[in-house]
């Protein structure tokens, strides 16, 4: 029997049964295997995003799994292939589509918000959308390529190359990410977190990681780089003190990288943009080249991403998960393994 989680209203998600829709033309259906809970999964559940989700959806858009359906006219994949999903649906014809940035399409669809998605037995997508993964990554590490990739995407924009320092304020799971593909590019790396939990679990995964409620952040910083200040920064707390702070730290001619969304405007240093000449830069979800980076990078043995995750729920739990991870402490990444049955 297909099952799905669906998000009802403010915290109430309801698991029960699910169409197992079968893949029309251009279509592919995955049994899903994991998916992984982000920040947006979070916003949903606590019901910031009702103007945008409708009741009864089915969010989740970190995931792995094999194919179990081809539609018609589909080539390149097979059934029992293990996959992961880039989920943009994109118009195709709006300016920003035309300019091949179709990534931050103006008519955006984003799978598992806008659309249904991948808290179910099986979910059914546009085979554009869907990447294979190597026959040697587990399905658990399948579930990190959505947010590895974008972290590549990050990492990318901010053009950080071998040598260079780069802080990141946000030690979540996206600015831990962050932080150790930039140390995989090369780049000295600090994170800076104010979860004391979070402080150790980046340690332990290699990172060098402060409190800034410890340690005066601006002093370290020109310590560590000779009076200079950093090469690039990442802004991934979507605060207030980090949009102050990230114009505090980078060099002249440095870059600023903002990761975070900032639902409200935010007061940004404009004079010390202009005095240093810093280039800011958005960085907005990921390309599919970031994605296949990803999966490289997944694939390897570089980065501990197993050690990422801190509990695996089943379907049927979701809502104890969310709360999970809405409580902070020594959680990073949560996973439901969509398979298991709730005991």
């Amino acid at each position: 029997m297909a099952r799905a989680a669906y998000y009802e209203h403010n915290k109430t998600i309801r698991v029960g049964e699910a169409e197992a829709r079968s893949p029309g033309p251009g279509e592919v259906q995955i049994k899903i295997a994991y998916v992984g809970i982000c920040g947006t999964d979070l916003h949903i559940y606590h019901g910031r995003m009702d103007q945008r989700v409708a009741p009864s959806q089915i969010m989740g858009h970190e995931l792995s799994g094999t194919i179990s359906a081809l539609g018609a006219g589909v080539t390149g994949f097979d059934v029992g292939q293990t996959v992961t999903v880039m989920p943009l649906d994109p118009c195709g014809h709006c300016p920003a589509c035309r300019a091949g940035h179709s990534h931050i399409c103006l008519n955006l669809k984003f799978l598992g918000i806008d659309t249904p998605g991948a808290f179910q037995t099986y979910w059914t997508v546009p085979a554009a959308t869907v990447l294979p993964l190597p026959d040697t990554m587990s399905l658990r590490r399948g579930a990190l390529v959505e947010p590895l990739a974008v972290a590549c995407h990050d990492v990318r924009l901010g053009e950080v190359t071998q040598g260079e320092f780069a802080v990141v304020l946000g030690g979540g799971p996206i600015g831990t990410l962050v932080g150790l593909v930039a140390q995989h590019a090369g780049a000295r790396v600090l994170v800076s977190e104010i979860n004391p939990e979070r402080v150790r679990i980046g340690r332990e995964l290699g990172l060098d990681v402060i409190n800034p409620r410890d340690v005066d952040l601006v002093d370290l910083v020109e310590q560590r780089t000779g009076g200079a200040g950093a090469d690039v920064v990442f802004e991934v707390t979507s605060s207030a003190a980090g949009a102050e702070m990230m114009t505090a730290l980078p060099r002249t001619r440095g870059r600023i990288v903002i990761v975070g969304i900032f639902s409200e405007p935010a007061a940004v240093d404009l004079h010390r943009v202009l005095w240093r000449e810093l280039r800011m830069c958005g960085a907005r979800v990921y390309e599919r080249e970031d994605f296949e980076r990803a999966i490289e990078l997944a694939a390897g043995e570089a980065l501990p991403l197993d050690q990422l995750v801190s509990a695996v729920h089943p379907l049927d739990h979701l809502d104890v998960a969310l709360e999970q991870l809405a409580g902070g402490g020594d959680v990073m990444k949560v996973l439901i393994d969509v398979q298991q049955e709730g005991v």
